[in-house]
């Protein structure tokens, strides 16, 4: 499986302060390149070829592009609508498609975005906070989730052999954050790990005696402010792989392998 994933191109300099934690699209697509490039030189360019083709290409965008701009006091969302600010996520994503389209890829992986406004980081920057989540970036995450499928729906039409699943994040948290005991949690708000309100203010790596741990981490649903728990993405993982098409569609993971 080949992975690419992460920030919109024509933003990326806003938020110059991350470039040095996330590779860009861009250098993802390039890397990609450079690696078919060193794949026929060592299989030979039919091998290779055959092996693009068959690859699942895994990819998940999103979420920096919009959260950042949120934790940053970044003033690039009031500078675009949030309409416009999507379909310019959207369309880098697009074009890098397309690029490795060209190179062979046929089978693809998109996770949608997750509620980033109830994450238990953004839940504690909202004063007074009684459980809400923050609806600006949660909105956001909706926007994209809904432009990512009309566009793949779009190239799906328009590339011959394009093949996907969509995987639907948002639904599978939402239900988890409001319904942790169903899946086999006991907390879907709070974090295992952090100090603060929802211990969504991060502590890793400062000498602080103001963080608190969870004593047993597969209870809850994040692990800190906000990564999930190995738990968490265990079943998310296995809905990836074998789930019906409302949680993944219109291909599972093993269903494009064995294409």
């Amino acid at each position: 499986m080949l992975g690419l994933g992460h920030f919109a191109q024509k933003i990326k300099a806003l938020f110059i302060i991350y470039l040095s934690y996330v590779i860009d699209l861009n250098t993802q697509l390039n890397y990609f390149k450079n690696m078919e490039t060193l794949l026929k030189h060592k299989l030979g360019e039919e091998e290779a070829n055959t092996l693009l083709v068959k690859a699942v290409y895994l990819i998940c965008i999103g979420s920096n592009d919009y959260f950042v701009p949120f934790t940053t006091n970044s003033s690039v969302l009031k500078s675009y609508s949030p309409e416009k600010y999507v379909n310019m996520v959207i369309g880098n994503l697009t074009t890098a498609i397309r690029e490795i389209y060209k190179k062979g890829g046929r089978k693809y992986v998109f996770l949608g975005l997750p509620p980033a406004g109830c994450a238990p980081y953004i839940r504690a920057l909202i004063p007074g906070n009684k459980s809400a989540c923050m609806e600006e970036l949660t909105t956001l995450a909706k926007l994209h989730n809904r432009a990512l499928s009309k566009v793949l729906l779009k190239l799906e039409s328009q590339l011959k052999g394009f093949k996907y699943s969509l995987a639907d994040f948002y639904s599978f948290f939402i239900e988890r954050i409001n319904s942790p005991s169903k899946y086999g949690f006991t907390e879907g708000k709070i974090a295992c790990f952090g100090s603060g309100p929802y211990r969504g203010i991060p502590s890793c790596g400062e000498r602080s005696n103001e963080y608190k741990l969870c004593e047993k981490v597969s209870d809850f649903l994040f692990f800190d402010s906000v990564h999930p728990t190995e738990k968490t993405y265990q079943q998310f993982a296995e809905l990836i792989w074998s789930g019906t098409p409302n949680i993944t569609g219109p291909y599972n993971l093993k269903a494009l392998f064995e294409q």
